[in-house]
């Protein structure tokens, strides 16, 4: 799928606006409201807009420690590396997971109320059939800079005709 400028405006801006009306959103981008909202039913119905959502602020609902854990398998075979993603994909615990390259299999985000919890979780996940080798555990004491990315397209995606 090529996009416009046009196009490439109305993600940016409901990447940072999700709740923008649509004359809000038409007037930000310089189109008339009904050209506007049609490439945004286009924009969803080729499933480049996946959706909308709502960032939750978590800490002021309940209390969490966040954990950043680096994490080895054993075997690196495909059917390791599945058992141990559907099992990520699974735990609710575990916030982000990344592949990684570079002697680390894994890099997980893990949120427990505790130390103790986030203990118990890794109890389970090494006496069940998980296939780890080794991980280490990094305590965050201090958040420094959170934030969502800026959205940046692939050049092959801009159509520089319009």
């Amino acid at each position: 799928m090529r996009l416009d400028r046009y196009d490439i405006k109305i993600l940016q801006i409901l990447h940072n606006q999700g709740r923008i009306t649509k004359s809000g959103l038409a007037e930000a981008i310089n189109l008339s409201v009904s050209p506007c909202w049609e490439r945004v039913k286009r924009l969803e119905e080729s499933g480049v807009i996946q959706g909308y959502t709502a960032r939750i602020n978590p800490d002021l609902l309940f209390k969490r420690s966040p954990v950043l854990v680096e994490m080895s398998l054993k075997h690196h075979n495909i059917a390791a590396f599945e058992r141990f993603e559907a099992a990520m994909q699974g735990c609710p615990e575990v916030a982000e997971c990344y592949a990684t390259g570079g002697g680390i299999d894994y890099i997980l985000k893990v949120m427990c109320r505790d130390i103790d919890q986030y203990q118990r979780l890794v109890d389970s996940w090494l006496t069940s059939d998980l296939g780890i080798e080794r991980y280490f555990t990094y305590i965050v004491t201090k958040t420094i800079k959170q934030q969502e990315s800026e959205l940046e397209l692939s050049p092959d995606v801009i159509d520089d005709k319009s």
